[in-house]
């Protein structure tokens, strides 16, 4: 029986054995070069170039998030020690601007919300009223209603949707004890900081994000 020798893995997909070239599959057998066809040698090596370029800047991009926080960290607790000055609010959200006033960067903070059992009253509340005010009721709000409570894959209710119902100024006594509990039902679980970037032209022009965000780039 022949003894497999494993020459070389290439950064191709190209895998050399018994000094013959093969590629692997999806369910991880080996293809001999030969016979992987032209299109789809041609569209693994577009995908393997761009995934080269995609890792290496995903790498740049999470070093300089690292140390643009590390910079900011440093100059808070430079101001702080030398002048006694702090920048931002309660929250953590803060902005830091150039002399010029053509660059600046802000820290945003984002509260990251879990709801409790009290927001099954709440729905219980916001049921009686649309099944009582049925066809009078406005569309729009069934909508969001229905929206807001219908659980994702994860099982998980839309958040954004329920914020939303906080947003209705209705009299119904029912809505607004459903929407106390709605609020009761917020627990704040952590935070999560958000970097955004901007420039301008001139003071008197509107700022500019610079993105770092491929879809909006």
């Amino acid at each position: 029986m022949q003894a497999v020798i494993l020459e070389d893995q290439r950064t191709d997909g190209v895998t050399v054995i018994n000094g013959k070239e093969y590629m692997t599959d999806a369910k991880g057998g080996f293809v001999p070069l030969s016979m992987v066809k032209p299109q789809h040698k041609l569209e693994d090596e577009t995908v393997r170039k761009m995934m080269d370029f995609a890792i290496d800047l995903n790498g740049q991009i999470s070093r300089f998030l690292s140390y643009s926080k590390v910079d900011l960290g440093s100059l808070d607790a430079l101001l702080a020690q030398e002048y006694g000055v702090k920048i931002g609010g309660a929250k953590g959200n803060r902005t830091y601007q150039t002399i010029d006033g053509l660059l600046k960067v802000q820290v945003q903070v984002a509260e990251l919300v879990d709801f409790g059992p009290e927001l099954h009253q709440a729905k219980s509340l916001i049921d009686e009223c649309l099944n009582e005010w049925s066809a009078n009721s406005r569309p729009e709000i069934q909508a969001i209603v229905t929206r807001a409570f219908n659980t994702d894959q994860e099982g998980k209710i839309n958040r954004a949707e329920i914020f939303m119902l906080l947003r209705h100024q209705i009299e119904d006594e029912r809505w607004q004890r459903a929407m106390d509990a709605i609020r009761d039902a917020m627990r704040v679980t952590g935070s999560k900081e958000y970097l955004r970037f901007y420039r301008r032209e001139k003071v008197t022009d509107g700022w500019r994000a610079v993105t770092i965000d491929l879809a909006k780039a």
